[in-house]
């Protein structure tokens, strides 16, 4: 079993393309990098895509997303000529939950909306992990105080999988400025004051002078807010 200190060492010093090609080589058919097909993701999908790197793609595709989100993707399906697996809740689980519940119940309370999230996000990317051995992500360090000191390669207990976030050091200009030279396709709700891009009820622009993940989640009022995709 490769060690979180071998693959960090792997991947030290590396540009994100360099280290990504170097553990789809070290673990091969075994890298997975799930995009949420905002800006980070849709720049890391491009170093994996431009580089015709061996490292599967994956989006989750919750029921609930922008026509905006859909456009992007089909936008990367189209420059890119390469399939991104798309992965959805199980049926009876959605079914289930809105019978029971109705289609806002997450807006009632904390456990309604993380039981949601589970249903709609959580489960449906544990299967998509499965039996691989790297997560790549496009966390960055810069999007929540939780995940200013989070290393660049982290072991997953919840999916039992090393997670690799190759752009972690780099900031919101860095990846709009990678967006522009290789004119990468992207959600235009960026251009709208959309940062974190999730679910379209779930998700609103941010306004001045608040912080990245403000657009989430907005009527809780807890501090970390997280869908349980990442434990940071």
């Amino acid at each position: 079993m490769h060690t979180i200190e071998f693959i960090t060492t792997l991947v030290k010093g590396k540009s994100p393309e360099e280290a990504l090609a170097i553990l789809a080589a070290e673990f091969p058919g075994q890298v997975v990098f799930s995009t949420s097909l905002g800006y980070e993701d849709q720049v890391i999908s491009h170093f994996i895509f431009a580089n015709h790197l061996p490292v599967n793609v994956f989006t989750l595709d919750t029921g609930r997303l922008f026509n905006e989100t859909y456009s992007v993707l089909s936008a990367t399906l189209d420059r890119y000529k390469t399939p991104i697996a798309v992965m959805y809740p199980q049926t009876e689980a959605v079914e289930r939950l809105v019978t029971q519940k109705g289609p806002f119940s997450f807006y009632e309370s904390m456990a309604n909306r993380k039981e949601c999230c589970y249903i709609r996000k959580v489960e449906p990317l544990k299967r998509a992990l499965k039996g691989n051995k790297i997560w790549v992500t496009g966390i960055r360090a810069d999007q929540s105080e939780n995940r200013q000191d989070m290393p660049s390669v982290e072991w997953d207990d919840a999916n039992q999988i090393v997670k690799f976030h190759p752009i972690l050091s780099w900031t919101l200009e860095d990846v709009k400025a990678c967006i522009r030279r290789y004119n990468i396709p992207y959600n235009p709700l960026h251009d709208k004051g959309f940062v974190s891009i999730g679910c379209a009820p779930c998700t609103r622009a941010v306004r001045e002078g608040e912080n990245f993940r403000a657009g989430r989640w907005w009527w809780e009022t807890n501090d970390k807010k997280e869908c349980g995709l990442h434990s940071q």
